[in-house]
């Protein structure tokens, strides 16, 4: 019998030639994307160049929309500009109305009686209380006397009036300017024209009754006349008529 040649077989590599292919299986979550692939670069090789000003460049539309859309922002900041300027005239109108509104106010009938029954009792105290004064007397002894003065007024001996009914008097004003000076301090009313039309009289007003007022605050009522105080005080400059006098 004649040999046949048996050729030599790798068993493993023909079970694998004639085992079905594994199929690979998708993997869970977000699904994977190839990168894209390279673009050439038409430039040269410099790749991509800043943007240039469109105030230069070589379109005339492109020009004309970017001077358009300047200009659109230049009157966007003048619009911005006056409307503060115009919001803060109004508010400045808006306190001079407020301090004319208190003009009328003081020129009421109640008011005028109150500011006369004063003047008339003053006028009548100093006449008679003038000698006390002296010929020459320093600005301390004057506030004294004025302090001491305006608490006669509120006393019976004070004049001719009725005490109660002078006391009626008297608590109009120091309402009226209590309401003044609590108009100028929270910016309500323009300081200014509050100025011209009552500082004169407030500060009279004060020098005769600071002592009178700090009588109050110690018996009870701590914050009487506070904003006409605050008030005198703001204005004071070199006066020194400011705190209650204590005689």
């Amino acid at each position: 019998m004649s040999k046949v040649d048996i050729p030599n077989v790798d068993l493993g590599q023909a079970v694998h030639a004639t085992s079905t292919p594994k199929v690979a299986k998708k993997r869970k979550g977000k699904p994977e994307f190839d990168d894209p692939p390279p673009v050439a670069l038409t430039d040269g090789g410099e790749g991509l160049k800043g943007d240039t000003s469109p105030f230069t460049s070589r379109d005339v539309r492109v020009v004309i929309y970017a001077y358009i859309g300047f200009l659109l922002r230049v009157l966007l900041v003048f619009g911005a500009i006056f409307s503060v300027v115009q919001y803060l005239q109004q508010r400045t109108e808006g306190r001079v109305n407020r301090t004319l509104e208190l003009v009328e106010m003081w020129d009421r009938e109640e008011y005028q009686q109150a500011q006369k029954a004063l003047k008339h009792r003053l006028a009548a105290a100093n006449e008679q209380n003038q000698s006390v004064l002296g010929a020459n007397p320093s600005d301390s002894e004057r506030r004294i006397y004025r302090s001491r003065l305006g608490k006669l007024l509120l006393t019976p001996e004070g004049g001719t009036m009725p005490v109660a009914e002078f006391q009626d008097h008297f608590d109009k004003i120091v309402y009226f300017l209590n309401r003044l000076g609590s108009c100028v301090a929270n910016n309500i009313c323009d300081r200014d024209v509050a100025n011209d039309y009552f500082l004169d009289y407030a500060r009279s007003f004060w020098s005769y009754f600071s002592g009178y007022a700090g009588d109050v605050r110690t018996s009870g009522s701590p914050n009487f006349a506070k904003p006409l105080e605050e008030y005198v005080a703001s204005e004071a400059g070199s006066m020194s008529v400011v705190n209650p006098v204590k005689d």
